[in-house]
């Protein structure tokens, strides 16, 4: 087991990972006292050999950071996001180009977000011990568990990255990858925007004008923790938020009687910056400020349509060995049932060819859904009327 501490022995490891054509990578954080992901380990995967990075010792990433966005080497990791968010914030690049086992893993017929484990006793020999799975990365030294542990996260990935691969060439499917990764590589999907914050939280009102203030007070506490690298609600709790949102204070004395806000607290600067950002949502032009979130309620009647969908939905994949969430979630199918022009995934390139198409159909009574043997099968009505016309 290699564990690098030293720039020289990285700048050496990283020259030889280069020559791949793919690196798996894994990484290991902290984030419950931080805003920010603390990166403690990275560990990488070549064709012949695995380390792990101490990231925490004194030592210069750049050959790390270079891997990451060099075209010619795929970096292979499983559930990413995370992962990528991490070299995102400390590097402002996303590592390119990916390859998400996971989503390959749906694609493949695995299942919904198959775990890691999951796919290793499936696809190979390796058995995974998840013993150190809530271990603190940020002490040292490192055990050997740890580190085996850590490692079998990249060695075994290998073996899982070849198969899955393997199995997209033969079903011809390797395309069917590329919008979830045009997501996985787009900075924005990283990005926070403060004046967003509030989306997060359940309103009290939809008032334009508490949500115009509740936005700025949201925006505030985001900046905060962002700058003091602490949680959100080590700043202020939710639902002081929405309290201060729905009073309004305009006075320290005001604010002192927020629940979760102390008198002392409500008198000094962290005060005076809460009242500023109430200020500031009360300023707003009533015609800027933020609409409440539309509700999708279903509309009545079509409850059954979206049971039908489901139906259809589960038949397909089956058929197919396709995981459901890959094509599309309840709210999906039930924006199918109210319209035929909805804006989703389901509705757009192989996911339409595959399900779309047929879901319009059923739903307009032009194909059916029957049992044939043991078997869910689709008809097709206007044939099935002929037929019964002509007995």
């Amino acid at each position: 087991m290699t564990l690098i501490t030293d720039s020289e022995s990285l700048r050496a490891v990283c020259a030889r990972l280069s020559q791949a054509d793919y690196v798996t990578v894994d990484t290991e954080f902290m984030r419950e006292t931080t805003y920010w992901p603390k990166l403690c380990l990275v560990q990488l995967g070549g064709p012949d050999e695995a380390v792990a990075v101490d990231t925490m010792a004194d030592i210069d990433l750049a050959p790390l950071y270079d891997i990451m966005t060099a075209a010619h080497v795929r970096k292979v990791f499983h559930a990413a996001r995370q992962d990528i968010e991490i070299f995102f914030n400390l590097t402002g690049t996303v590592p390119a180009p990916l390859f998400d086992t996971q989503i390959a893993a749906m694609v493949c017929g695995f299942g919904d977000s198959v775990a890691y484990q999951t796919l290793v006793s499936r696809l190979t020999d390796g058995r995974i011990d998840k013993s150190s799975r809530f271990t603190d990365w940020s002490l040292r030294p490192l055990s050997k568990r740890q580190l085996a542990y850590a490692l079998g996260d990249v060695t075994h990935l290998r073996t899982v990255y070849e198969k899955l691969k393997k199995k997209l060439a033969k079903s011809g499917r390797a395309h069917w990858l590329d919008e979830e990764m045009a997501v996985l590589i787009d900075p924005a999907t990283y990005q926070t925007d403060p004046e967003e914050a509030w989306l997060r939280l359940k309103p009290r009102s939809n008032s334009r004008r508490y949500l115009a203030i509740l936005r700025s007070v949201a925006a505030w506490r985001e900046r905060e923790a962002q700058a003091r690298d602490v949680p959100r609600n080590r700043v202020l709790r939710d639902e002081s938020l929405t309290e201060i949102a729905a009073h309004t204070p305009n006075a320290p004395e005001d604010l002192a009687r927020t629940r979760g806000l102390s008198k002392k607290a409500a008198e000094g600067a962290f005060g005076a910056a809460i009242l500023d950002a109430v200020a500031a949502g009360q300023a707003v032009p009533l015609d800027q400020c933020p609409e409440a979130r539309e509700k999708n309620d279903l509309p009545r009647g079509l409850g059954p349509t979206v049971d039908l969908l489901k139906v259809l939905l589960k038949m397909k994949c089956d058929n197919h060995n396709v995981a459901p969430k890959l094509i599309a979630g309840t709210a999906d199918l039930e924006r199918l049932a109210a319209d035929d022009h909805a804006a989703i995934p389901a509705m757009k390139g192989w996911r339409r060819e595959l399900f779309g198409n047929d879901a319009l159909a059923l739903k307009h009574g032009r194909l059916g859904i029957t049992v044939r043997g043991r078997q869910l099968v689709l008809v097709d009505v206007e044939d099935e009327d002929v037929a019964r016309a002509s007995m």
